[in-house]
């Protein structure tokens, strides 16, 4: 079958061609604009179009999946209806990808990808298909040729429902892309309960209020109760977090803060029916981290450059409390946030908490909003976040052994000591790279 993927750069759809390649279907794609993810998909014997126009559709393909970011007009969904090939969009073409697996679907607001990385550690002869790249593997899939697949589902527009997992695990259910829920509290809840109603086995967070009241049969994680952290060390310079979980004994895994033991004990419950307790202790080992999330990009004696994916209020203060831990083990004490607000939507449902998030004892650079395509709102930084006495800049730039914020294409700072954080899901993860 030949299938052509509109809006293959992104982690998403990527990650579908990429392992729908491994399964030996004739793949190809197309985007917006030339990204490090797209040249390493050529590399790896995908061909890739840049731009998206209407002559990249050949006429000879078989089947057209398109991201959820195009628009009725794209040129190319619009040629290839025109010419009678049949378009899905990637939640649409999700049963054709799981169909036939054993479904580890692994969904929730905040820690999916941590959980869906950690679990695929562990399970290592199962296939993985997750929202970011694993350091372990390099990428955002994993082919083994096994029936067995770790999948992260995304309920940003409800395609987890379309998963059919054998064993669905939630990290949590905090309210988030409610425009795609009508801003409906009752209808997302009722989509999480659904998802998980459809699975044989579910692993639950029970410290969630949510998940807590649901009256189904479950392996529930009470993380007050079933987690004890024993402590956090550096081994060859590389952060680890030691903790137990129940009577199952002593675990260690990369990272710091207790997110992320709550993310390995969910993935370890998960994963009891499938390998012995022992195996899933040494198969930890095998797990190094995420690009994006708590991920240290430089590091000299004086100072540290770390990249986060975090853009909700409860992200950016797990991985805060993450980045104190890890300064004090490190002797660090100035530290640097660059906050990249991401979505107008997401800014406006939780200004309180956005204000209140960075905590104290910080520096605050805020760049421009990543709009992601939503229509700009007017929103008063400088008073909202007087406290912080932010500098806003328009951008950084990374010059070999430092960043300088621009304003006005004018260097006001040049940050080249301590900590330095960025926080978002734009484009701010090329801007700490020097990649834009």
């Amino acid at each position: 079958m030949k299938i052509h993927f509109i809006g293959i750069g992104g982690i998403g759809l990527s990650g579908l061609a990429r392992f729908l390649h491994h399964e030996g279907y004739s793949v190809k794609g197309s985007d917006i604009a030339q990204t490090p993810l797209i040249a390493q998909l050529r590399r790896e014997g995908i061909e890739v179009a840049v731009p998206q126009q209407a002559s990249n559709i050949r006429g000879d393909e078989d089947l057209v999946i398109y991201s959820a970011a195009i628009k009725p007009n794209n040129p190319e969904l619009q040629a290839a209806r025109a010419k009678g090939i049949r378009t899905l969009s990637r939640r649409e073409a999700l049963p054709l990808v799981l169909g036939g697996k054993r479904v580890f679907a692994v969904a929730g607001a905040h820690g999916k990808s941590t959980t869906s990385a950690i679990l695929a550690s562990i399970l290592q002869e199962a296939n993985a298909i997750i929202g970011a790249e694993s350091k372990e593997f390099g990428s955002n899939v994993r082919y083994r040729g096994s029936e067995l697949l770790v999948f992260e589902a995304d309920e940003s527009d409800g395609s987890f429902l379309e998963t059919n997992p054998y064993c669905a695990i939630v990290t949590n259910a905090e309210p988030e892309h409610m425009e795609f829920y009508g801003h409906d509290l009752e209808r997302f809840h009722e989509a999480y309960e659904r998802f998980l109603q459809t699975a044989k086995i579910r692993v639950i967070n029970d410290g969630d209020p949510f998940l807590r009241r649901l009256d189904m049969e479950a392996i529930r994680l009470d993380p007050r109760r079933d987690i004890r952290i024993k402590g956090h060390l550096l081994k060859d310079d590389e952060p680890y977090i030691r903790f137990e979980l129940r009577d199952f004994g002593e675990f260690e895994v990369w990272g710091f803060g207790e997110h992320i033991a709550l993310d390995a004990s969910l993935a370890i419950l998960a994963a009891m029916n499938e390998v012995g307790l022992e195996e899933i202790r040494a198969n930890l080992r095998h797990y190094r981290g995420i690009k994006k999330r708590f991920d240290i990009v430089e590091k000299r004696d004086n100072f540290i450059l770390i990249d986060d994916y975090a853009h909700h209020p409860t992200e950016i203060e797990a991985t805060l409390t993450s980045v104190l831990e890890y300064a004090k083990l490190k002797g660090i004490q100035e530290i640097t946030i660059i906050w990249q607000p991401h979505k107008y939507s997401r800014l406006l449902d939780n200004l309180d908490r956005f204000v209140e998030c960075f905590g104290s004892g910080v520096r605050l650079v805020i760049l421009p909003v990543w709009a992601a395509g939503e229509e700009p709102v007017e929103i008063d930084f400088p008073t909202l976040f007087q406290r912080y006495g932010p500098i806003f800049a328009d951008r950084i730039k990374r010059v070999h052994d430092r960043l300088q914020l621009l304003k006005s294409s004018q260097v006001i700072e040049e940050l080249r000591s301590g900590i330095v954080v960025g926080f978002g899901a734009g484009d701010i993860t090329y801007q700490l790279r020097g990649l834009k």
